[in-house]
């Protein structure tokens, strides 16, 4: 059986979803591997690397589609590529269903085996196959390394003979994979840092981190079974807005990763919240993409107001793709290695498996 990749949308897209290591992982469970000529070049990966593991390039991206069994890849797939698809093909990536709602309808319709591996249950067994926590560790790091950038002042306190430079003051909102990463970024290049999360767990990990936990005193409980955030009430909006209000006075730079599984982000910095941060200082929006945590947020733009800059994080892996890719193509191992029967030599959509259950899309 054959497993395909084509090349991504380069305007759009960086990463790629085999690496050679990989490559050889997947042929090692008795598949073959079939790729479009060039399809890592623009990472430093030559073709030569991938034929020296025993994967066939070929100059096709069409012919690719048709001859494989399995189709590994980033991003939701084009019309052209949907329409040159096989049937029963198994197709494997992440597609964000919510968002490319008509091409994903469209793939099912075609009988496509379409699994998007940001549907994966959070349970022990799948945490090898997590795209989005490796992923969103990279996007924490980013974020932190871009704010650095921006900022025009230093962070860490310096002690010289001319005086003292005070520690930066960062705050994170969201304390999720992305948000533990940038707040232990942040901590090793001496910033001063706090963060909120409406999951009372949190608390924890957080200052295990070293950072300082603000909270929002309320009985809800704003963690789901598979513990991710909740939506919450308006009155707990009320009580976060006021405890922003002095958080964001104090705060250089803020760090937003604040997210809701199957909806748009929650919006937490309103117009006036941000108003009240100092000129000079940062506000980095990593949700930016989902609708924004912060007024003022658009994807891919750094707006500015009143001194303070508003960054709209868009495509940020596309700034880390070779680290990224990396690490993605370990997580579509691992799934495959759980969806291929070495002793079927077949491809088992087991649907008494959790992981193939949540994972693959039905409907939309």
């Amino acid at each position: 059986m054959i497993v395909g990749s084509i090349k991504e949308d380069l305007a759009l897209e960086k990463r790629v979803s085999l690496t050679p290591e990989s490559a050889k992982n997947i042929i090692g469970l008795g598949l073959k591997i079939c790729i479009e000529k060039d399809y890592a070049t623009h990472l430093g990966i030559s073709d030569s690397e991938y034929k020296a593991i025993g994967v066939e390039i070929k100059n096709s991206s069409k012919e690719i589609l048709n001859l494989s069994s399995a189709i590994i890849r980033v991003n939701c797939p084009s019309e052209n590529e949907i329409n040159n698809l096989k049937e029963n093909t198994i197709l494997i990536g992440m597609f964000n269903p919510t968002k490319n709602k008509n091409l994903v309808e469209k793939i099912i319709s075609k009988n496509i085996n379409t699994f998007s591996l940001e549907l994966l249950p959070r349970i022990t067994r799948a945490q090898s196959m997590d795209v989005l926590s490796s992923q969103s560790n990279l996007a924490g790091y980013r974020a932190v390394v871009d704010c650095v950038s921006e900022f025009e002042k230093a962070v860490p306190m310096m002690m010289t003979a001319a005086g003292t430079v005070p520690a930066a003051k960062v705050l994170v909102i969201g304390a999720g994979v992305a948000g533990l990463q940038a707040i232990a970024t942040a901590k090793r290049l001496g910033a001063i840092v706090s963060a909120t999360d409406v999951r009372a767990a949190s608390k924890e990990q957080v200052e295990s981190l070293g950072g300082k936990f603000l909270t929002v005193e309320q009985s809800e409980d704003m963690e789901t079974a598979g513990g991710y955030a909740k939506e919450t009430s308006d009155d707990y909006k009320k009580k976060q807005a006021e405890m922003m209000k002095e958080a964001l006075k104090k705060n250089d730079i803020v760090i937003c990763t604040a997210l809701i599984p199957g909806k748009p982000a929650p919006r937490i910095l309103t117009e006036d919240l941000v108003k009240l941060m100092k000129p000079g200082s940062i506000v980095y929006d990593l949700a930016a993409e989902h609708g924004g945590n912060s007024a003022f947020s658009e994807a891919g733009k750094i707006n500015t107001v009143d001194g303070i800059k508003i960054i709209g994080v868009k495509n940020l892996m596309n700034s880390l793709p070779l680290t990224a890719s990396s690490l993605y193509a370990k997580n579509l191992f691992s799934f495959i290695r759980n969806l291929y029967s070495k002793e079927k030599r077949d491809f088992n959509i087991n649907l008494e498996d959790e992981i193939i259950e949540k994972s693959l899309i039905k409907e939309v």
